[in-house]
């Protein structure tokens, strides 16, 4: 039997990577998607962390209301913008897997963004996940200047030659990135130096599969 799982995106961009990390296994994906939360979290000064916040949380429910076995959050900013919802389905966050397998790394590491408003957010998290590990992380954050302006543009190619150029400088480096419409560069550039960069979808596919008891399509 199919699992119904309902994805909550702030961009349409990221609807093409989760169907194709999924694409092996029998599932239902639907998308809900709302770049205008972000924007307006950007720019409307009278828009309070608050007022975010109860908008995420409606946001989470309408989808789990769907008739939906999990929720999925690819968003960085909505997940640290999400406070604790009681829900009869699993509500899975995205960056979870990912901070996961760095906090399994003892040495220094390197993770690359291309939007400063998700640093924050996400870095306080990374934090706090870490410290629930017991563990000490050795983190250098860079983010590639001038460059989300392209996906939110549709721009998608220029954007993704711009964060595989970047991602080439930091051969021999443990390196990651953190946002998902970074794993098309990470992946490029893992095929065309084999320099592993660790991104967020493939530790989500893993734990997702795990948790959700995925089956491979055909089984």
């Amino acid at each position: 039997m199919k699992k119904k799982i309902g994805c909550l995106h702030a961009h349409y961009s990221n609807i093409n990577y989760i169907e194709m990390a999924l694409s092996a296994y029998d599932v239902e994906l639907s998308h809900f998607v709302d770049p205008g939360l972000m924007y307006r979290v950007k720019n409307d000064e009278g828009f309070t962390d608050s007022n975010a916040q109860r908008k995420v949380k409606e946001q989470v429910e309408w989808v789990v209301q769907s008739g939906v076995d999990a929720v999925l959050i690819t968003c960085t900013n909505y997940i640290a913008l999400l406070e604790d919802l009681a829900a009869n389905v699993p509500i899975i966050k995205m960056d979870e897997p990912y901070f996961e397998v760095l906090c399994e790394i003892d040495q220094p590491q390197t993770i690359l963004f291309t939007n400063p408003d998700t640093v924050p957010g996400t870095m306080n998290r990374l934090q706090q996940y870490a410290k629930s590990k017991q563990k000490v992380l050795d983190i250098e954050v860079v983010v590639i200047e001038n460059t989300f302006e392209l996906i939110m543009s549709g721009k998608k190619d220029e954007y993704q030659k711009e964060v595989a150029d970047s991602l080439k400088n930091y051969q021999g480096r443990t390196v990651s990135v953190a946002q998902l419409s970074m794993v098309g560069a990470a992946q490029q550039v893992e095929q065309e130096t084999s320099q592993m960069v660790i991104n967020p979808l493939g530790a989500l596919v893993t734990a997702m599969v795990k948790q959700l008891n995925l089956k491979a399509k055909g089984e």
